[in-house]
């Protein structure tokens, strides 16, 4: 058995620990800052994109601040515990194999979208930034998407979420699961659903296979960077 193979046997958590960070990610952010407080603060930035941006990032640190009291701190872990670990070397072909293979999976599934139900690429997100493009705003798009949003999401997500479930039910199940709730919650954006299911998965298979969610944070960056980049090109 591989250092990987042992790293994913056994969760250190336990279920009180995972209901606690769902309720807080499933109910407590949507309903406070993702609604009401962003609500508040489009009035007050008269500005979408900016509140949007700001949303995100206080989103990261709750996520990143509640992973820590509740699954780090009381058990005295480290963050190495939620795969911020170093990968082999090796593996960078393979990043550069997935992230190829998400982009041009997410383009087909855009497509397939388009011609079955007439949804296309826009969105609240990037129309938002259309409609408001200029260098500063680009910066903050980009920054937002490419690097803060992978960060906390492939740590939380995958870091602790796929590693819980996987030390219980074996890979397919977890990858399953956890790239379910991983598209959850990101509705309302109905039309990249799909999307965010199937990178999920992408991210998810990465970390199994190397132990570090960082190769996932690379794929899920440079992704999302390519998406903001379009969107302003478009």
């Amino acid at each position: 058995m591989n250092k990987v193979d042992v790293f994913f046997n056994e969760s250190p958590w336990t279920w009180k620990e995972l209901f606690q960070l769902l309720f807080i990610v499933l109910v407590l952010v949507p309903f406070f800052v993702e609604y009401h407080l962003k609500n508040y603060m489009t009035i007050l930035f008269k500005n979408e994109l900016y509140s949007g941006t700001l949303t995100g990032f206080i989103m990261s640190i709750i996520f990143m601040i509640s992973l820590y009291l509740v699954a780090l701190k009381p058990k005295g872990l480290r963050w190495n515990e939620v795969g911020i670990r170093r990968f082999p070397v090796r593996y960078y072909g393979p990043i550069a194999g997935w992230t190829i293979v998400v982009i041009v999976v997410s383009i087909g599934l855009f497509v397939l979208l388009d011609l079955l139900v007439g949804i296309g690429t826009e969105n609240a997100k990037t129309e938002s930034l259309k409609n408001q493009l200029t260098t500063l705003n680009f910066t903050i798009g980009f920054i937002s998407a490419a690097l803060i949003s992978p960060i906390y999401e492939e740590i939380f997500y995958r870091g602790f979420l796929y590693r819980f479930l996987r030390g219980k039910y074996g890979v397919t199940v977890s990858i399953f699961i956890s790239s379910f709730i991983f598209m959850v919650v990101h509705i309302p954006t109905y039309n990249t659903l799909p999307v965010n299911f199937v990178t999920g998965v992408v991210f998810a298979w990465t970390y199994e296979r190397s132990g570090s969610v960082i190769p996932g944070i690379i794929i899920h960056g440079i992704f999302n960077g390519i998406a903001i980049i379009l969107t302003a090109l478009g």
